[in-house]
């Protein structure tokens, strides 16, 4: 949808040189060909911290989600990719504390820190966000009747639907949650769902 240049310092000191190369897509067009990541909760500036997938064998950070963005988008990093050379910055953000060494062509589009998303995007771009969030939210309000009807059931589940209640909570990459019964009290059986995911390569990058 966008690549970024991110010259913010936790950028620099993530990645060890001047910025990181962030190409942004949907979920489900990044696609898992070598076995499961390992996922990391690393910090960051904000303070609500990201998840970071990193081979297992190699540890190179292959793409994380932020917090701000959600899940449903993959910051890939260009660098990783079969044909990084398709992915030249479209944006150059946190140039306000990029290195004074770094200079950047006069045809480059820059901002000092972040920027408003219609500003920037392009119409095919906005629109690929637009049916993104639709997808999400309608899985969101399944999930959300699905746990409804669980809790209903919380008290007289035998040990194998337990268990199969719990990976589906599991199964849905969800933040840690609990479950509650009506009075509000925390459910004995509640489980916190892992994040997970796949060692990435993205789907063919498309015009943006």
């Amino acid at each position: 949808m966008i690549v970024h240049a991110c010259h913010c310092r936790w950028c620099q000191r993530e990645t060890g040189t001047a910025h990181a190369l962030n190409a942004l897509y949907e979920a489900d067009r990044v696609v898992h060909t070598a076995g499961e990541p390992e996922i990391v909760s690393t910090p960051s500036a904000s303070g609500k911290g990201q998840m970071i997938a990193r081979c297992p064998t190699c540890r190179v950070a292959v793409w994380s989600n932020y917090p701000q963005a959600g899940p449903t988008i993959r910051f890939v990093r260009v660098g990783t990719m079969d044909n990084p050379d398709l992915c030249p910055p479209d944006i150059h953000i946190f140039t306000s504390s990029r290195q004074p060494w770094v200079t950047l062509p006069p045809s480059a589009r820059t901002v000092s820190e972040f920027y408003v998303l219609d500003a920037v995007w392009p119409a095919e771009s906005l629109e690929r966000l637009r049916i993104m969030r639709a997808k999400a939210q309608q899985a969101q309000s399944g999930r959300t009747e699905l746990r409804w009807i669980l809790r209903q059931t919380s008290e007289q589940v035998d040990p194998q639907q337990e268990s199969m209640r719990d990976w589906w909570f599991c199964a849905q990459g969800e933040e840690p949650h609990e479950r509650h019964d009506e009075a509000g009290k925390r459910h004995p059986h509640d489980r916190t769902a892992p994040t997970t995911g796949g060692l990435a390569r993205s789907a063919s990058r498309s015009t943006i």
